[in-house]
């Protein structure tokens, strides 16, 4: 008999705790910021056989990219619904530009060696331009077709520069 009490109690602990610590673990979901893509930004990524792409626009000098499929790219695409994004990007470290996006959406880091033309997301808030390599890891957001090492860094200038990205 007293065995049983025992194992009750033990297994009535157990439980207790298991359910403190999973609602530790709900509280810290709430408090996240994030702006989640809708279902319609996220049904448009998956649509089968189709490239979204997207427009940058760097002074006279146009762009166009191919978009990753992820939950990041379907957030960013969320904030140009309305029209067309301008972010003021500043050089970092000769071989990105970057600007704050003023607001945190979903990371979907992996470790990445870029390259010149790459487009990423750092630490859910930075829009990054690479015109040189890196090794890091990053959200993948796309890469801009059809781009060289040179005439990326060209366009981009060695200053700060007003890019307008928009979509296809």
């Amino acid at each position: 008999m007293k065995k049983m009490i025992c194992m009750t109690l033990i297994f009535a602990l157990l439980f207790t705790i298991t359910a403190c610590g999973n609602s530790g673990e709900e509280q810290k979901n709430e408090v996240k910021t994030e702006i989640q893509p809708t279902e319609a930004a996220q049904e448009s990524t998956e649509q089968e056989g189709t490239e979204m792409k997207m427009k940058i626009q760097v002074g006279d000098t146009t762009f166009m990219a191919t978009l990753a499929e992820n939950s990041s790219v379907d957030a960013l695409k969320e904030l140009m619904a309305d029209g067309p994004l301008t972010l003021n990007m500043s050089d970092y470290a000769n071989m990105e530009k970057g600007a704050d996006l003023g607001v945190t959406l979903p990371q979907n880091n992996e470790q990445m060696n870029t390259q010149a033309g790459d487009i990423i997301l750092y630490q859910g808030r930075t829009f990054v331009i690479y015109y040189d390599t890196n090794s890091w890891s990053l959200t993948p957001i796309g890469k801009i077709d059809n781009v060289d090492a040179e005439s990326l860094r060209t366009a981009l200038g060695a200053g700060d520069v007003t890019v307008t990205l928009s979509l296809e």
